[in-house]
């Protein structure tokens, strides 16, 4: 989406600023002995709140309000009655919405109460380098140049990045030009990102895959070899100059 009027870019804060409250209040209010389906039940109702609605459900028929991953799920984890959150779980949760025709994606990882199996280094390598990422962000810059930068910032900090999960316009509907915004370099990628426009950008950040594969359910993706990942996500308006973050009421 392009955004060309005072009217577009109020429709996105607001939806920004819903999925943002969303997630933040969500990573809050998790503890451990809660289901995931608890979670995502509160989670709907902060949406709710906003008269959002949740783009999964919407878009693909997905059987939760929010997606909610625990250790080895990467993403698009289903929330469940059966799933029992613990002390020191890898937890992510993915919130995206419609408000009044406008959608807005955001996403982040966290370890639940104390890091006792030591998953810290790897969410705040995630989130550093999204924000930093963020910040290399103008109309003009080439998108594999931040893929780039992505991955070579996981590698110098001990990690990989999920090369199958990626980044994407956003705006009028979930997913919109460009369709893909990888977190490595991909030099055949000559787009560029476009001034005015909003993408939803991302890092899967690995302790060791580069691939995700879905599971027996049709929606939760893992790897094979048993690695953890962080994910954090930001919606986020290009411009001339410093990018504005639409979901900054999530403080990652």
């Amino acid at each position: 989406m392009s955004i060309t009027s005072k009217a577009e870019l109020l429709g996105m804060q607001k939806v920004g600023e819903a999925v943002g409250t969303t997630l933040k209040k969500m990573r809050d209010y998790a503890r451990p002995g809660m289901t995931t389906q608890e979670l995502d039940n509160f989670g709907r109702s902060i949406l709710d709140g906003f008269g959002a609605k949740s783009a999964p459900k919407l878009t693909y028929g997905f059987p939760g309000h929010t997606c909610i991953s625990i250790n080895h799920e990467v993403a698009h984890g289903i929330p469940s009655e059966k799933k029992i959150m613990k002390e020191g779980d890898l937890i992510n949760i993915d919130v995206s919405a419609e408000l009044n025709g406008y959608w807005g994606d955001n996403g982040g990882s966290f370890v639940l109460g104390r890091d006792i199996h030591h998953h810290k280094a790897l969410v705040d390598g995630s989130r550093k380098i999204l924000l930093h990422a963020i910040r290399r962000i103008r109309g003009g810059v080439r998108i594999a140049d931040i893929g780039r930068y992505i991955e070579t910032e996981a590698r110098r900090s001990g990690f990989r990045v999920i090369r199958n999960l990626v980044g994407h316009g956003i705006g009028r509907s979930l997913h919109e030009d460009p369709k893909e915004i990888p977190c490595y370099h991909d030099r055949f990628n000559l787009k560029r990102f476009k001034t005015n426009s909003v993408i939803a950008i991302e890092t899967f950040i690995s302790t060791n895959a580069t691939y995700a594969y879905e599971q027996g359910d049709g929606w939760t993706l893992m790897t094979r070899d048993g690695s953890f990942v962080a994910q954090h996500e930001h919606t986020v308006l290009i411009t001339k100059k410093e990018p504005i973050i639409l979901t900054s009421s999530n403080e990652i």
